[in-house]
């Protein structure tokens, strides 16, 4: 059985090509222990999720085509079959590059909770 190994993004028009490494934390509801006395109950609060693609700086690219502000839809594809989609996903940080290493760009965006698509 397949499990997850290549995932592809893109932002609004834009694609993000993606290294090894990525991380995809789905946000939602969740539940938080509230203790009263002997019992325990639960209130909901929501998460952000939190998705760090690590990708490259091509020749001829334009770093500031990822560095607009706003949201945007991002859409990240898993080589599993599973499509996220973020409409409201923002960028968090100011990436640096890593030299030697491919240029590497660590880009973090956050986002409210994901619609989900499965493709067989």
């Amino acid at each position: 059985m397949q499990t997850l190994g290549i995932i592809d993004a893109s932002w609004g028009e834009t694609p993000i090509p993606c290294e090894k490494g990525s991380k995809l934390k789905l946000g939602g509801l969740k539940n938080n222990p509230v203790i009263m006395g002997r019992q325990v109950h639960r209130a909901q609060e929501m998460e952000a999720s939190e998705i760090t693609l690590t990708t490259n700086l091509m020749r001829g690219q334009k770093l500031k085509d990822l560095l607009t502000g706003g949201e945007k839809p991002l859409t990240v594809r898993c080589d599993t079959g599973q499509t996220y989609v973020f409409p409201d996903a923002f960028l968090t940080n100011r990436p640096e590059m890593t030299s030697g290493e491919g240029g590497k760009i660590e880009l973090t965006f956050a986002a409210g909770e994901p619609e989900e698509l499965l493709h067989g």
